[in-house]
């Protein structure tokens, strides 16, 4: 028997720290917004997914409004969010009623590949949970008021999404209390007492949450769309 497969994508940003009247998820990226690149990644791995989309209630109307302008008519079921990102995804959860494995991803990384969707659930359907995650590039210190320490970087590793969990682990973990440490979907299931796997992610899934990352994202697609294009002419 196959596992069902849920995509939960979280966007409940503001564009605060990107200087934007609009919230970020709904920025154009090469002319389609975030969010609905986000989604066609989902889309792209596999029609069967059941992906459901957490938004904020005042931007139901906008998301209603830009997936009519951009043709998105994928079936996907709307949740409203909550005051955090812990509720939003909480709420998410809801409306998952059977077992499988669930996707947790923010819906401003635009850049996911199908690769790294699909080896998120191949890994968490043996370990029950596969989170994606990258090395540092570069060397890190640690703060301590005025003294600072240099760090093995090679222990340590950033952490992205998606983070993909066995269903039942998951929704008995977001039963935990609400705590600011809670910083992420792994934290949660973390100090629900489960071990994490991560897995290789990629250093062009980035987290659009700046202008700059907006630039970044933009010549990221560009070339990636390029090799598409020359690969194709090829053959």
């Amino acid at each position: 028997m196959n596992t069902s497969e849920y995509a939960l994508i979280v966007a409940g940003g503001k564009g605060t720290r990107i200087n934007s009247v609009v919230p970020k998820q709904f920025l154009e990226l090469n002319g389609v917004p975030i969010i609905i690149r986000t989604l066609n990644a989902f889309v792209r791995y596999s029609r069967d997914i059941s992906i459901i989309l957490v938004l904020p209630a005042d931007d139901i109307e906008t998301w209603n409004a830009l997936s009519k302008k951009h043709n998105f008519n994928v079936p996907i079921t709307l949740q409203l969010g909550g005051d955090t990102r812990f509720q939003s995804v909480k709420r998410g959860l809801e409306k998952i009623l059977g077992n499988g494995l669930v996707a947790i991803h923010d819906g401003v990384r635009p850049l996911i590949s199908e690769d790294i969707i699909g080896a998120s659930f191949r890994l968490a359907a043996v370990h029950r949970s596969a989170v994606a995650a990258v090395r540092l590039k570069e060397s890190i210190r640690m703060t301590d008021m005025d003294n600072t320490k240099a760090m093995d970087r090679s222990r340590f590793r950033l952490i992205q999404t998606p983070q993909t969990f066995d269903v039942a682990l998951i929704k008995k973990a977001y039963e935990t209390k609400e705590d600011p440490s809670l910083t992420d979907d792994a934290s949660v299931a973390e100090k629900a007492g489960h071990v994490i796997s991560l897995f290789e992610g990629s250093y062009e899934n980035i987290k659009i949450t700046t202008g700059e990352d907006l630039i970044v994202a933009a010549a990221l697609l560009t070339a990636r769309l390029g090799q598409s294009s020359a690969s194709t002419a090829s053959k």
